[in-house]
């Protein structure tokens, strides 16, 4: 029987089920209720997350098997190095998130903030953990209807249309993952992942083209996820109208469709299979161009959200051109800097949010008469800007170079790394200097103020918690960069030793066959004896019996 400790796996999941529901039946007019179970739900789940880590530092997957149903026939979920890394850094972020939304009182403007969130997390979580392609594509739908209503939270013309073209974009991706899963099932007739990478590792080569045409169709699910070219469309729109909370929330967002080419690209469709390097060969120009496209779109922004969400594209270019690889040096630094981006991403949403809600024009990179914490919240925008830029001292900076290391003989790659850094550098020059410093030679007349707070934002000082919060954890990742590429390096050393992953999974079911094997074999010994005694006629025996 399974102990209390045992059932820690399935919590991150369960654990926001049971609040989201609680809070939208019971609180649901009871603002400081929902604060407070929210509060408490993130922190419970950081300490589940962080428990849940040390406990995969083993280096042995961990399996949750719904209903003690055993692979491929029953519900999986598997707790490996990479899960739990993922999960850490959805728990950090989701409490930041709920921290800032309290503090800056974006949580007021609708009723269902919290719950939305709780939702949000347990899709993200859930995608995090199955071990089964179909369930995949169950928690990316939790995830996105969450996603949807927390876009169009507080209302308004353009975050409502930017709302539906998100959704428009995510539900053809969900519809084109529908027929790539169905496509797979055809083929090999499970979507259990351990499995169909056991499977797919013994297709004869010449019968593969109708599980290449999955692959691929994955691929294109996935780069619409994580906002690769030519799919990155829906991003600025999304992020830039989105509250500001939310937008740091979805920071985490396009490193789920990351994470689907990891896991599935390193487990089921690996360069050994008959699939081949097919990944590889697609996805390192995409993520060369994505990269590209990102970090001019920072320079050519208009406004500070936008160049931040121009970022955000950047950055999963980066962070590709070293998992495309599909090599343990490779994916260590793109998980490294996985990490780093997503920080960073968040903390600048929220500091830009920040500034919005005080600046009379807004986030347009226009001069304005200055605004109130003009220069901490400047300080704070140049911290964040050096992180995502790339430059010393920070994470950005050690992310890109593991990166180059990890590519090295790649010229054009870190020709494109080191240009586009100075292109982000510019970018957000521009953007800071004049937001923050042409304010001050910008006559101040009359009625030119700052905007008041929203009367509902008793206090701003949690916002600032969580925003400092998230640099400080970035400062974090830079003093133990080492202790943090050490792990990396174990994460991508589990991924590309799958057998590792497959056997965790298939345990149960190999023991199966293998009992009946021998049960088989054994029956088929023509001098067994109870074969003899099967076959003997009566009364044979010299004993006469």
């Amino acid at each position: 029987m399974l102990g209390f400790f045992d059932h820690l796996i399935i919590a991150p999941v369960v654990l926001p089920a049971f609040f989201a529901p609680l809070m939208v039946l019971w609180m649901r007019f009871d603002t400081v209720s929902q604060r407070v179970f929210s509060v408490a739900a993130m922190v419970f789940m950081l300490g589940i997350a962080i428990t849940l880590a040390v406990d995969a530092a083993s280096g042995v997957p961990e399996v949750y098997r719904l209903g003690n149903w055993e692979a491929p026939f029953g519900i999986v979920l598997v707790l490996d190095k990479l899960s739990a890394l993922m999960l850490v850094l959805t728990a950090v972020l989701g409490l930041a998130v709920t921290l800032y939304a309290i503090g800056s009182g974006w949580d007021r403007r609708g009723w269902h903030f919290h719950s939305l969130l709780q939702f949000q997390m347990m899709g993200i979580n859930g995608a995090f953990l199955t071990g089964d392609a179909f369930n995949l594509f169950v928690f990316f739908e939790v995830l996105l209807i969450a996603s949807y209503g927390l876009m169009i939270h507080a209302g308004g013309r353009d975050r409502l249309k930017a709302g539906v073209q998100y959704v428009v974009y995510n539900l053809a991706g969900s519809t084109l993952f529908l027929f790539a899963l169905g496509t797979i099932y055809a083929t090999m007739g499970t979507l259990n992942m351990a499995d169909l990478a056991d499977k797919v590792a013994q297709m004869p080569a010449n019968e593969t083209g109708l599980l290449r045409v999955g692959a691929v169709l994955l691929m294109l699910v996935f780069a619409v996820k994580a906002a690769l070219v030519p799919f990155q469309f829906w991003l600025p729109a999304t992020y830039t109208n989105a509250p500001g909370v939310v937008a740091a929330l979805f920071a985490i967002m396009t490193k789920v469709g990351v994470y689907g080419i990891i896991r599935v690209y390193t487990l089921i469709f690996t360069p050994d299979s008959p699939v081949g390097t097919l990944a590889a060969e697609v996805l390192i120009p995409v993520a060369g161009i994505t990269l590209i496209v990102g970090m001019v779109g920072i320079l050519g922004a208009r406004d500070m959200g936008r160049a931040v969400a121009y970022s955000v594209i950047g950055s999963v270019g980066t962070m590709m051109l070293a998992l495309a690889q599909f090599t343990p040096a490779g994916t260590a630094a793109g998980l490294y800097y996985l990490v780093h981006s997503t920080l960073v991403a968040a903390a600048l949403f929220l500091i830009v949010d920040m500034v919005r809600e005080r600046r009379k024009g807004g986030l347009a990179l226009v001069a304005e008469a200055p605004f109130r914490q003009n220069g901490l919240l400047a300080a704070l925008f140049f911290a964040g800007a050096i992180g995502m830029a790339g430059m010393p001292p920070l994470s950005g900076f050690l992310g890109k170079l593991m990166i180059m290391d990890a590519t090295r003989g790649q010229w054009w790659i870190w020709a494109a790394i080191l240009i586009t850094s100075l292109i982000a550098i510019l970018g957000f020059a521009r953007a800071g200097s004049t937001v923050f410093w042409k304010s001050y030679g910008t006559q101040v007349e009359e009625g030119d103020a700052p905007l008041p707070r929203p009367p509902e934002a008793p206090s701003d000082a949690l916002a600032y918690v969580a925003a400092v919060g998230l640099l400080l954890a970035l400062a974090a990742w830079t003093v133990f960069a080492a202790p943090a590429t050490r792990y990396m390096q174990g994460v991508a050393q589990q991924l590309y030793t799958p057998d590792v992953y497959i056997s965790a999974v298939m345990d149960g079911a190999y023991a199966r066959a293998e009992a009946a094997a021998e049960a088989a074999a054994h029956h088929d010994e023509p001098d067994h004896p109870a074969d003899d005694a099967h076959v003997a006629p009566a009364g044979d025996d010299a004993s006469g019996h």
